[in-house]
């Protein structure tokens, strides 16, 4: 896993790449100079270049709108890289996953809460439905809304099984596909309408959905007031935040969490500001999932948010996950 550390140069265009040895007179052709070219060298030519090893650089547009004071970034494999940026005036800690959904492998998963013996509702933390997921899932953030009896308030479809089917907008994704977000929609008695068609009896054992509320972003502008007027205690107050976005252009999926509710670390961010992260990162759909004390990121089964809730990590009723399997790539009905 490689991690590299930036620092506010990064405005100024510096990415903060360790140079070379520089070469002087008196120790041109020491035995401590050699070692350390050889040190710096060696993962240089492994990695096939400078930057080959290392995480992709933070867009630099997202860092302004973040007023970022430090980056903390993570190569996790190819094609998945992790970034957490931080404000200290506002102050914010948001961390950030870039999906290159050019890998065909890497995909994602809804994970279902398993519903215990004896009781209604199926809750469980993301670290542990990681854990039991096995070494597939790369990372997690908590999934939809849900209710108190531990049902999901929005549509949800797990590898290709319709559960149910509800009109709020929803992130759908299959293999070879691009995610789609907006409202799913029944076809008749037989059919799911997303961005594409789905059998509610038969599925396709692979289409992934996952309720959210509200949308964002849709082709790049943002929808509506985002609820401000109308749900001003959701909207236009600062919670911890979980969402989903879609550059096209790029082919890039970013799953972005926001702690909140900890002055001394990060309050949250409105819905407008969320919406400005993902305007600054050239998305053009995004929807926000469910977020306040529900709010975590899991990376290779560790926390590395910080919820809200004084008990830690809450428990949940299912999950949106970065899944990395070859099985992807290959053409599915």
């Amino acid at each position: 896993m490689a991690q590299e550390e930036y620092s506010l140069s990064l405005l100024a265009g510096q990415r903060g790449v360790t140079s070379a040895p520089a070469r002087s007179g008196s120790d041109a052709g020491s035995p401590n100079r050699w070692v350390a070219m050889l040190l710096f060298w060696l993962p240089v030519l492994a990695c096939g270049g400078l930057t080959g090893c290392g995480p992709p650089d933070p867009p630099d547009e997202l860092l302004i709108a973040l007023d970022a004071a430090s980056v903390h970034a993570v190569a996790l494999v190819a094609g998945l890289a992790y970034f957490e940026v931080r404000n200290a005036e506002e102050p914010w800690a948001v961390h950030l996953l870039r999906v290159d959904l050019d890998r065909c492998e890497l995909g994602l998963q809804v994970m279902e809460a398993p519903v215990s013996e004896g009781w209604k509702e199926g809750r469980n933390r993301v670290s542990e439905l990681v854990t039991a997921s096995g070494e597939e899932i790369l990372a997690a953030v908590n999934g939809d809304f849900f209710t108190p009896e531990g049902e999901p308030v929005g549509t949800e479809v797990v590898n290709g099984e319709v559960r149910q089917i509800r009109s709020r907008p929803a992130l759908a994704w299959h293999p070879g596909k691009a995610p789609w977000m907006g409202s799913p929609r029944a076809e008749g008695d037989s059919m799911l309408s997303l961005g594409w068609s789905l059998s509610r009896t038969d599925g396709d054992g692979a289409t992934q959905v996952l309720g959210g509320f509200p949308l964002l972003l849709h082709q790049g502008s943002r929808v509506g007031d985002l609820g401000v007027g109308e749900r001003p205690s959701f909207s236009a107050a600062r919670h911890p935040r979980t969402a989903v976005g879609y550059d096209a252009e790029e082919n890039l999926l970013w799953v972005i969490v926001v702690d909140g509710r900890q002055p001394d670390h990060s309050d949250g961010m409105t819905l407008p500001e969320l919406a400005r992260v993902f305007e600054a990162l050239d998305v053009e759909e995004a929807v926000n999932l469910d977020g306040g004390g529900s709010t975590v990121m899991v990376l290779e089964g560790e926390t590395v948010n910080r919820p809200s809730d004084s008990g830690g990590e809450r428990p949940v009723v299912n999950a949106l996950a970065i899944r990395r399997d070859k099985g992807f790539c290959e053409p599915i009905g």
